[in-house]
């Protein structure tokens, strides 16, 4: 009989562990509670299409979709430390998942998640943001029509990992 007690408790024990284990593994991973629906990291399996908004002609890939509740929350992570806040090319990244998953399934996300090394910011798609991004992609369009767009870097292995390459004038080699 005592064995039996002892057997339940240790198996108590064990549950608790696995779950404060669970739950560390989680917030470490920067993901927010949810079912992982999607995925762009190939750690979890091979990632489907990508996202695409015929309104804005844009196409994307999060590296996460969350299902929490009734709506689908963009997760994208970076490899370097935060900085005191977010880039705005990151905001402005994470607000163009918004938007896809937006037009993918007709529910507006409350907001997106940014994850560094060392800390997740929460940013909430609000309508500015939606304005600011479709200017942003209003602006970029006429750059790139009127020939002004050119390279913001100096490195050649970055010219190398980028998939507009075989697209690009301006590699360096």
């Amino acid at each position: 009989m005592d064995w039996l007690l002892f057997g339940g408790i240790a198996g108590i024990l064990a549950a608790a562990l696995l779950w404060w284990a669970a739950v560390r593994l989680r917030k470490r991973s920067g993901l927010p509670t949810g079912r992982v629906i999607y995925s762009d990291t190939r750690t979890w399996r091979e990632c489907p299409e990508p996202l695409y908004a015929p309104s804005l002609n844009l196409t994307g890939k999060p590296d996460y979709l969350i299902r929490k509740w009734n709506y689908v929350l963009p997760v994208e992570v970076k490899s370097g430390p935060a900085p005191s806040e977010p880039y705005r090319s990151h905001v402005l990244q994470l607000a163009a998942y918004c938007y896809l998953v937006h037009e993918t399934t007709d529910r507006r996300p409350p907001h997106g998640v940014l994850h560094y090394a060392d800390r997740t910011f929460a940013i909430p798609y609000t309508r500015e943001l939606e304005r600011e991004l479709e200017d942003t992609i209003a602006w970029m369009r006429e750059d790139l029509a009127d020939g002004l767009a050119e390279r913001s870097h100096n490195d050649p292995a970055r010219c190398r990992s980028c998939s507009y390459a075989p697209y690009c004038d301006q590699q360096l080699a």
